[in-house]
């Protein structure tokens, strides 16, 4: 046999991180709503593309664990917080977000060696990879927050641009 079973630590960290990417998708998504309730279209249309991208994620995690003979759980979801103080408050929660995510994706990779589970290793290549998209992408956005600063016409340009930057995965 080419591929071992999934050891029961690796299957929960693997549930566990199918929880975070839940989670994750949830919470952009409830910045999407307060962004577009707020005025700010470019904004949440970002939000809602991210919120659908991390729920792929999810996805992509769940039918790797199933694939692999154990059972991807779906977990049950807390309500994200929905309200927040401005556009630079949302992105500095995205990127403290994704840094939180990066740190378990590099513990469950940790794991994977420590169990000899090589199979899942290279599986979580492809998320070590996108952390690193995501974290640029959320730092790029702040550097282009903090050189508007309280300049409503920079904001307004900034809005408008974030409805079309890309947010597909590019690996």
């Amino acid at each position: 046999m080419l591929l071992k079973e999934l050891s029961p630590k690796i299957l929960a960290a693997l549930n566990q991180q199918v929880e975070m990417e839940a989670a994750s998708s949830q919470y952009y998504l409830a910045m999407a709503s307060w962004a577009e309730v707020q005025g700010y279209n470019g904004t949440a249309l970002f939000l809602y593309r991210h919120s659908d991208e991390e729920r792929i994620h999810m996805l992509k995690l769940l039918k790797y664990i199933n694939e692999r003979g154990a059972h991807g759980l779906v977990p049950a979801l807390k309500q994200p917080d929905h309200q927040f103080k401005n556009i630079q408050a949302v992105f500095d929660l995205v990127f403290k977000h994704e840094l939180a995510v990066s740190k378990e994706i590099n513990n469950l990779v940790d794991l994977c060696l420590l169990e000899k589970d090589y199979a899942t290793h290279n599986f979580m290549q492809w998320y070590v990879t996108e952390q690193i998209e995501e974290e640029r992408m959320a730092r790029h956005i702040l550097d282009k927050l903090k050189l508007i600063g309280e300049d409503k016409g920079g904001l307004y340009i900034f809005d408008r641009d974030l409805a079309t930057l890309d947010t597909a995965d590019k690996h």
